[in-house]
C-alpha cells in the first residue's frame, strides 16, 4: 500500500501517493514493495510541478523507482538540472548578500530555501525554490534595502515606491518586501518578522538563535536554530494552509532521525514561541502523509483532542490533495485558507488583531 494511503485518507491518486513516495525516499530510502496502482504519467509530471517537487521526484525515480517513462524522466531531469543550476546562482548571491550585510552591520538569516534544503536533504540543491527568503531587523529596513539597490535588486513590491518611507508603511501591513534582479533572475523576499499576525511567535526574529549551515564550496549560511526553525515552518506552512506538498515534506525530512523525546521537545518548545495550534496541525499533517508520530501515539492523540487542531489538518488535506491548481482558481479561491488564519491561535484577542491586521492591509495599502 502506498505510505501515504496508511492512515486512512479517501480518494488519494496513484499520482498523489507516488509524489508522496518520491518526497519520503529523498530522506527516508526506499519502502518495501507497495503493489503501486498505474500511474498516469502526464497528471503525476503536472502534479509535481505543481507542488514544487520535481527535483525530489527525479532524484527518487532515477535513484530505485522504476516503470517512469523515458519522456518523464528526461522532462524531470532537465527540470532537475534547472533547480540545482538556479541553486547554485543562489547559494553564490547568498554569501555575496551575507558578506554585504556584514559589513555594513545589518543582521542577517536566512530563511527555509537553501539552508533548509541542506539541513532537510542533506543537499541544497535538491529543493525547488523560487525566491530568497532574507530576515534582517525592521530598523534596518532602510540599511537593507540600500544595500539590495546596490547589489542589483529592484524593489518589486510595492511596485512604483522607491521611497523609503513608503517601504516601511508597507512592511506595517505585510511581513516581507519583493526584490527581484534580472540576472541571474533572483527574487527575494526581505522579512521583518517571521509572521504576518506579530502575534504568532513574536520572539524569533533576527536576534534568535541561529546556526551556521554548510552548503558545499566554502559557502555557510546563518538560519534560525532547530527549535525555532520547527516553530517557523509550522508557523510557514499553516499560514498557506500547506496547500504545496513540498512545505509538509521539507518539515518532515527536517524531524526525519529525530528521537521521539526531541520530537515532544520541539512541539513543546514550539508551544512556548507561539505557534499555538499552526505546530500540532503541521505534525498531524506530517502523521496522515508520511507516518511522522507512529511512535508517538500519545502526542497523536493529544493533538487530535482539540477540534480546531483537527479542523485546520482537514482544511490542508484537502487542499494539499485536491486538484493541482492554485488556491485562487478554486472554486472557493482562497477563503478556507483565509478561514483558516483566525484559529492558529485561541482566544478573541488574536482573532480580534487578525481582522485589524486584513483590515488595515486593504485601507492603507491594497496589494498590487
Amino acid at each position: 500500500m502506498p505510505e501515504a494511503a496508511k492512515h486512512g485518507i479517501v480518494g488519494l491518486t496513484p499520482e498523489f501517493c507516488l509524489a508522496v513516495d518520491c518526497c519520503r525516499r529523498n530522506f527516508r530510502g526506499p519502502a518495501p514493495a507497495d503493489g503501486r496502482a498505474e500511474v498516469n504519467w502526464d497528471g503525476f509530471l503536472d502534479l509535481v510541478r505543481f507542488h514544487r517537487i520535481e527535483g525530489l521526484a527525479w532524484s527518487a525515480l532515477s535513484a530505485s523507482i522504476s516503470g517512469a517513462p523515458d519522456a518523464v524522466t528526461k522532462k524531470l531531469s532537465d527540470a532537475a538540472k534547472t533547480i540545482a543550476a538556479q541553486n547554485l546562482h543562489a547559494a553564490a548571491d547568498c554569501q555575496a548578500l551575507l558578506e554585504r550585510f556584514d559589513a555594513a552591520g545589518v543582521p542577517l538569516l536566512f530563511l527555509k530555501g537553501l539552508t533548509l534544503g541542506a539541513l532537510a536533504y542533506g543537499n541544497p540543491a535538491l529543493k525547488s525554490a523560487i525566491d530568497l527568503d532574507l530576515l534582517i531587523d525592521s530598523k534596518d529596513l532602510g540599511k537593507a534595502a540600500e544595500l539590495l539597490r546596490a547589489a542589483g535588486y529592484e524593489l518589486a513590491a510595492p511596485r512604483n515606491s522607491p521611497a523609503d518611507r513608503m517601504l516601511h508603511a508597507w512592511h506595517q501591513g505585510w511581513k516581507e518586501s519583493v526584490w527581484s534582479k534580472s540576472s541571474p533572475g533572483l527574487q527575494i523576499d526581505l522579512h521583518t518578522r517571521t509572521a504576518d499576525n506579530p502575534r504568532l511567535i513574536p520572539r524569533i526574529d533576527v536576534h534568535a538563535q541561529r546556526q551556521s549551515v554548510e552548503l558545499g564550496n566554502g559557502i555557510r549560511l546563518p538560519t534560525l536554530a532547530d527549535d525555532e526553525l520547527f516553530a517557523y515552518l509550522a508557523v510557514h506552512g499553516a499560514s498557506s494552509a500547506w496547500f504545496r506538498l513540498k512545505w509538509i515534506s521539507d518539515f518532515v525530512a527536517f524531524l526525519h532521525n529525530r528521537t521521539v523525546p526531541d520530537i515532544e521537545r520541539l512541539y513543546e518548545r514550539s508551544q512556548e514561541l507561539g505557534t499555538g495550534r499552526t505546530a500540532g496541525q503541521a505534525l498531524l499533517l506530517a502523521d496522515e502523509l508520511f507516518g511522522t508520530l507512529d511512535a508517538l501515539p500519545e502526542l497523536r492523540r493529544r493533538l487530535s483532542r482539540d477540534r480546531k487542531t483537527r479542523l485546520l489538518l482537514e482544511i490542508a488535506l484537502r487542499l494539499v490533495t485536491g486538484p493541482p491548481i492554485e488556491p485562487t482558481q478554486r472554486r472557493l479561491g482562497t477563503l478556507p485558507i483565509h478561514r483558516t488564519q483566525f484559529l492558529l491561535l485561541p482566544g478573541l484577542a488574536y482573532k480580534v488583531s487578525e481582522v485589524a491586521r486584513l483590515a488595515n492591509r486593504r485601507l492603507a495599502w491594497p496589494r498590487s
